[in-house]
This record gives C-alpha cells, structure tokens and sequence, in this order.
C-alpha cells in the first residue's frame, strides 16, 4: 500500500507534494525527477519489506518504470507463468510481477491481475504513461489534464500541492452535485481540470503531443439475460468457496494481519472464513456510549466462537464532534459520510497491532443488503408526475424550512410522485432539487442542468428492479462513498484495509445469480445469509441492519438537516 504523484512539469513541487501524502507510505520515499514524466513515491511495505522492492522500479532496460499503490493478491501464480516465458526476478514483491506482466502482455496484462490497485507505468518504448484503477475502485486514482499539462495522484491533495502554480479553480458544478448525492461524483472533483479516473478505466497520456487517450473501460460487470438456474444449495456452496479463497489469498502478507469485526453479517463472514485458515486472529471493533445503536455485543459473540483475539473501543459525542473537523484533510473535498469517523477510529485502534486489516465491505452492493431497495419498490409503484412534484416542492419550501412533521409530511408527498433516478436521489438522502435552488442561483448552475446525471447514467430499466438498483449502488454509492470513505480514513492512519468480497470471481458470480436465488425467501442478501447457516448464529443472520453511522444526538449540536451535508459545505468550502 502506498502513494505516488507524478507529473510533466518540471518546476512543479513533486517533493512537498509527495510529503502530503506520507501517511500512505511512512516506510520510505524517492523522488526520480529525469525523464518526461517526474514521479515521487512513498511506501507502505507490506509484501517483501526490502529495499529492492521500494518505488519506482525499473524495468530491466532501466528506462520504463512503474509506480503501484495496493496488492495484487494472484501475483505468485503470475509469477511463476512469467519465470516459463523467461523473466528473472530480483525481489518477492507483487511490484514486480505487475511490471513485467505490462512488459509482457501490454495493456492486456490488466487482465491477468486479480486484487486493488492504482497503478502508473511510463512506457518508455512508446514514450507514454499508462494509468489503471481497480474493477470496483477500491484504490483512489486522480488526474490533472489542462489541454497539454499533465499530473496524477493518489489523493487529490497532492495534485493540489504539485500544480500549485496553476491556482487551480473550483468546480461549482461539483459543490452543487454535492449536494445532492453527498460526495462528488467521478469523474469529477472539487477542482475544474482535475479528475477521479472512473473504476475499471485506463488512461494513457503521451508528454510529446500533450494528448490522452480515454479514460476508457477495460472491463464491464455482464448481468446475464438469462442466467442459469441451478439448486439453491449449489450457489451456496459454490459462494462459501468462492469467499473463502479470497479471504485466503488477501491474508498474505509480511506484516501483522487483522479483522474489523462490527457483528453484522459481512464482517462475521469474513472472519469466519479466515478462522478456517488460521487461528486466533485479531479482530477490532468499535462501539457507542449508547446500547441502543452499539453493536459491539454482536461482535463480541462473533469473536467468541472463532476464539479471536478481540480488541473493542467506544467512541464518544466529543469523539465524533472533533473529528468531524478532520474531513477535508481525510478527503480533500466534500464528502458527508459521519461514518467515516468511527471507521477512522477502529483504524487507528487497528493499527497499533497490525498493519493490515480485511473488512466486510462491499457485502450490500455484491449481494443485495440495503433496505433502501424494498423502499424504492413501495413507492415505485406509484404514477410519477415530476412537474407537479417539483412545482410544489419549491412553493412550499420557498417561504419557510419545514422542519418536523411538516418536513415529512413534504418528503413523503414529494417521493409518492417522483420515479426513476429523482426517486432514487430521495431515497439515498439527497438534498431535494427545490432545497438546491438557492444554492443553484449562487454557484450560478445553467437551468437546464441535470441534477441527477450520476444515477442515469448508471440507470439500465432493463433489469430486474432489485439487480437495477444494486448494479445502480455498485458504480457509485460503492466507490465514490464506501471504498472513498474505507481508503482516506484507513490510510490516514498508514493502515492497508482489504475488501476480500470485493474479488471480481465474488462479484461476477452474485451477480450472474438469478435475482430470485440472490434474493432468496424474498430477503435482502437471501442466497449469502442462507450458505452462512449453520456456520454463523441465526441472531446475526437474521438481525435488522444497523449500519456503522453514528448516533444522530452526536451530531445534534451542529444543527439539523440531512446528515452534514450543509454543514460540509459552508464550513470548509465557503
């Protein structure tokens, strides 16, 4: 796990910005400052911690390099087909199995690559540089591209620092998209020139010509027309296995290994599965000053029965209240996830143990675990009548916030009639296209502008409902929220966060399982509850959803309204 920055202008500040992002790499640093393309590197050793293995490597021609941040999890198996084909090897790192596959497959070796990454490769035989991010984007890749200038990083920060000489501008595009869906949404950011290379695109950049080519996709998540039906108990056992290779494989490291563990069943899975390999692993857990919303008991059953080595904190009102300061530096630009914090906090509390931890993430998107799904069939099936939604939204908000049940009320009046992604934006807690108005005249947003673009481009009506919305979740909600929020918040305490159901076999296969399978008994996650009977207690199967927000009374004291949206942008972006 690492981070990099790089770029084509000479007098840019490669070396502050690098040091920017030292809390992804504290174990060494190097800058290379020849060439066309300038790039600086820190590193967090996690596969062969020798120096040899540092970043960038050279290719054996010494001209092309590569800089990776994440692992490769398939790259001894790779590497062994590379030694037939007659490559040597210096180190015991994964960098250099994914160097010399690019030397020996081109743009093909992508698919050769199972794990999360970012990777940069100067190409110095084609004189271009070559950008790849990770099928689901479990690992951040940005870019600055003015025309001819050309930068990229792992954080958005760092291209801050680097083209400090560009006085890069705001987006008020993206602030107002903000809004609505509570993150900017790829491929935009906060400022104008800079971009999130999408999930699963790669990009190549020639430093002669000024010109890129892309972003482009390099793979698509194929939803069969007519998948094959089989017994229910075959998906089961074929989906254990699956879940157990991939908690398996992503347990390798040279460091210390270990698990969040929240009691939900994702998290429980996962440990699960890695008790089947090793014993008494360390699992962390954090809690809340209040029984009500705390799920540390679960937990604490969960750790039980594997017998891990369990480690629990509780995060307090003042905890939650002083980190939430701490969101622009995690992010670099508005992101209203309060779950962020305590995910933060197990981080740190990890960290002092290990260096990397496998999570449960993913889970709800790969398998169908929001109720927000059921929520948008109960009102999907209502005639949508947009005109009249908006029209007497905006009149009724326009004199007065309504707070309370009049608020509700209004919620409810304005989802009845609303369908489609608009329907979809009120489900998720965006703010309401007649709430953004005001907001829309001063960031002076054109008229005409679609508020929920993000969600239609996403939108296939082709599909089952319940699959729509999940694959809808999977591009969006997934990368540019969870795995933004499990990435910033885990690194900025230098600690490597695996998501082993996040492996594309797991993906591919749950959603090439009919929905009825997937969602079996009519449940949310009903096929992945189902193979877990028997293994996990029926009370964590079965159990509602919390999710890993916060307590809403912490936040009470900065005011009301959806989650902090408001509070986000006025407070760190005005």
């Amino acid at each position: 796990m690492c981070g990099f920055v790089g770029g084509t202008e000479p007098l840019w500040n490669y070396s502050a910005a690098v040091e920017s992002i030292a809390h992804r790499g504290p174990d060494s640093s190097r800058l290379h400052l020849d060439g066309a393309i300038k790039v600086g590197f820190r590193r967090l050793s996690i596969i062969d911690l020798a120096e040899e293995a540092d970043q960038p490597m050279f290719a054996s021609n010494g001209a092309s390099w590569l800089v990776f941040n994440g692992e490769i999890y398939d790259f001894m198996s790779v590497r062994r087909r590379l030694e037939k084909r007659g490559y040597f090897f210096r180190t015991q790192s994964d960098t250099e199995v994914v160097l010399n596959s690019y030397l020996e497959w081109g743009d093909e070796f992508i698919e050769q690559l199972e794990g999360m990454f970012a990777i940069a490769i100067w190409d110095a035989e084609k004189q271009e540089l070559k950008l790849y991010r990770d099928r689901p984007g479990i690992k951040p890749l940005y870019y600055f591209y003015d025309g001819r200038r050309f930068a990229f990083a792992s954080e958005l920060k760092a291209l801050e620092i680097a083209c400090e000489s560009q006085k890069l501008a705001v987006d008020e595009t993206a602030l107002y998209d903000f809004l609505g869906y509570r993150y900017v949404p790829a491929p935009k950011t906060l400022f104008r020139n800079c971009f999130k290379l999408p999930p699963a695109h790669m990009l190549s950049f020639n430093p002669s010509t000024g010109s890129i080519k892309g972003p482009k996709s390099y793979w698509n998540l194929e939803i069969p027309n007519e998948p094959p039906h089989r017994p229910l108990e075959e998906y089961c056992e074929e989906l254990r296995s699956l879940v157990e290779v991939s908690v398996r494989d992503q347990m390798i490291a040279d460091v210390p290994v270990g698990f969040f563990l929240s009691g939900g069943v994702d998290s429980s899975v996962v440990v699960a599965a890695a008790s089947k390999t090793k014993k008494n692993i360390s699992t962390f857990s954090i809690g809340f000053d209040s029984e009500a919303v705390s799920e540390t008991p679960f937990a604490k059953n969960i750790a039980d029965l594997f017998k891990t080595n369990h480690h629990e904190r509780i995060l307090h009102k003042g905890d939650a209240q002083e980190s939430l300061s701490n969101l622009k530096n995690w992010f670099d630009e508005p992101f209203a996830d309060e779950s962020a914090i305590p995910t933060f906090l197990v981080s740190k509390a990890a960290r002092e143990q290990v260096t990397v931890a496998l999570t449960g993430d993913g889970g709800d998107e790969v398998f169908g675990g929001y109720r927000t799904y059921p929520r948008y069939a109960r009102y999907d099936r209502l005639p949508t009548v947009p005109f009249l939604t908006n029209s007497l939204s905006y009149w009724l908000r326009k004199p007065f916030r309504p707070r309370g049940s009049t608020a509700r009320i209004l919620n409810l009046i304005e989802m009845t009639f609303s369908g489609g992604p608009e329907l979809w934006s009120r489900i998720m807690a965006g703010m309401p296209t007649a709430d953004k108005r005001m907001y829309k005249e001063s960031l002076q947003i054109p008229k005409d502008y679609d508020d929920w673009w993000y969600y239609r481009n996403h939108w296939r009506e082709d599909l089952p409902l319940r699959t729509r919305l999940q694959l809808l979740d999977f591009h969006t909600f997934l990368p540019d929220m969870v795995l933004a929020k499990v990435d910033r918040t885990s690194m900025a305490v230098s600690l490597e966060a695996r998501v082993p159901l996040l492996d594309r076999r797991i993906i591919e296969f749950s959603f090439s399982v009919p929905e009825e399978i997937r969602y079996y008994g009519g449940e949310l996650k009903g096929m992945f509850r189902h193979a877990y009977r028997g293994i996990l207690p029926d009370h964590i199967l079965d159990r509602r959803k919390k999710g890993f927000g916060i307590p809403r009374y912490y936040l009470k004291d900065l005011g009301e309204g959806r989650l902090i949206q408001e509070h986000v942008l006025t407070s760190l972006y005005s």
